[in-house]
């Protein structure tokens, strides 16, 4: 492979998208590390990095589906880096209308005369014929097959589709899966330690064309067209926001601590929920925050210190195993924001769709349930533990919270705090948040008191 000095932004995205397929990277860091390295501070090449990478990923199957009708091989056994360049150049003429068919064609080969020893030949005449045949592309037809009609039209791995079929319906499935490929709005929590939420909307609207306050949570924020990086912005540089979707910052909403609470949080990674319950307690009390990756428990110090919060206590911890006698019966709160498939935050990590398979449910599922059952030693009598997930699938959310109360007869469900607006319960209690009914991510919480 020969090195091309100065990238553009289509080859660096060809070269992202082989490392997230190739070593089961993720988009938006590896993006970031690119975009560093390579010093792109262009504002039109970094949005055409970052919506060629996003793009590409949110419709890959329907890309795939396409590329295939002008393939005469086996498409399984194509070259990765042949089927990303393809992929790229065919989401720019199916999906961007400003640059030239022609010339996307043309980058597409140079990228694979320069970059590889071999392919040009193939994928000039895969683009070529794209361009020329273009009218004559099939799709499954919706009557004949609204699950497969569904997968490859609206670009979601086919045993999820049928699986929200059965659930949800044909047409929620639908609007669901288009909610899933829309860009996901910039959305951004207000540290209330040390600012207002008008305050930072008025501060934010000189790096942005608009900002307007979110619909359920009482610290959001939503803005439109940032001119620079969010983290390259007087308000965050001060520890005045955050960047967090809006269903996550409804956790702590959920969790409802206040000042002078002992809690626990079992699975805190980065600390984006941890750093804000510890703003919703005025920075009083205590918070002791585990991970099973001291990375991310070095990034949450960062990140907390940066906020000015310093009731946290980030330690390394595995939320699957005891974690001894100080922690028994020793917490007012225990959050397990647990880990999980990720299904309701496609929007923003699509690559996760091409990952999972169902057996991987199953072993979500099967880890949860060893940190439901850890962690119920650790919340006081009359104390709660909140469950959540970033899922939208039964396994890993309602039949988890089931088998738990199943087991444990000291613990039963309550309604969430009056924090939660009603319109995202749903009838057994549940705290649940859809992309295409609420406009954030797919979220699942369950509050259980201890008794």
């Amino acid at each position: 492979m020969t090195v091309m000095k100065n990238p553009s932004p289509r080859l660096m995205a060809v070269d992202i998208l082989n490392h997230i397929e190739e070593k089961g990277a993720f988009a938006e860091p590896l993006l970031d590390a690119f975009l560093t390295r390579n010093d792109m501070t262009n504002i039109h090449d970094r949005r055409l990095l970052t919506e060629i990478v996003y793009g590409t990923l949110r419709m890959r199957d329907r890309l795939d589906w396409t590329i295939r009708q002008f393939y005469r091989g086996n498409f399984v056994l194509m070259e990765t880096w042949i089927k990303n360049i393809l992929r790229t150049a065919m989401y720019q003429m199916c999906f961007t209308d400003r640059i030239p068919e022609f010339a996307i064609v043309d980058e597409a080969v140079e990228i694979t005369k320069k970059r590889y020893s071999a392919g040009s030949g193939l994928v000039n005449a895969i683009l070529r014929n794209t361009i020329r045949k273009k009218d004559e592309i099939s799709f499954p037809e919706i009557g004949k097959d609204p699950a497969l009609h569904t997968s490859v039209l609206y670009s979601h791995p086919l045993w999820l589709v049928e699986r929200w079929i059965k659930r949800f319906g044909i047409d929620e499935t639908i609007a669901l899966c288009k909610a899933n490929n829309d860009v996901p709005p910039y959305t951004l929590r207000v540290n209330r330690l040390k600012t207002t939420r008008n305050r930072v909307a008025e501060d934010l609207l000189h790096d942005a064309s608009d900002v307007r306050t979110t619909l359920y949570s009482p610290d959001g924020l939503i803005i439109s067209h940032p001119a620079v990086s969010i983290r390259e912005t007087a308000s965050y540089k001060s520890g005045h926001i955050q960047v967090q979707d809006e269903a996550s910052q409804l956790i702590a909403c959920l969790v409802d601590p206040k000042p002078g609470d002992t809690i626990l949080d079992v699975c805190a990674g980065t600390g984006g929920k941890t750093t804000h319950l510890a703003e919703i307690m005025k920075n009083r009390g205590r918070i002791v925050a585990i991970d099973v990756n001291d990375r991310k428990g070095e990034s949450l110090r960062q990140s907390a210190a940066r906020q000015g919060i310093t009731i946290i206590d980030a330690r390394w911890g595995d939320a699957t195993r005891d974690m001894g006698n100080e922690f028994h019966e020793a917490f007012d709160r225990v959050l397990i924001d647990a880990p999980c498939s990720g299904l309701g935050t496609l929007r923003r990590n699509p690559e996760i769709k091409w990952r999972l398979h169902e057996k991987t449910l199953k072993e979500s599922a099967s880890l949860q349930k060893m940190m439901l059952d850890r962690s119920a030693v650790y919340v006081k009598k009359g104390g709660v533990i909140v469950y959540s997930t970033c899922t939208i699938v039964q396994e890993e959310n309602e039949e988890n919270i089931e088998d738990f109360l199943s087991r444990h007869r000291d613990f039963h469900q309550i309604c969430p705090p009056e924090t939660i607006i009603s319109s995202i319960m749903d009838e057994r209690k549940y705290f649940k948040t859809y992309p295409h009914r609420h406009g954030m991510d797919g979220f699942f919480g369950a509050v259980l008191v201890k008794i």
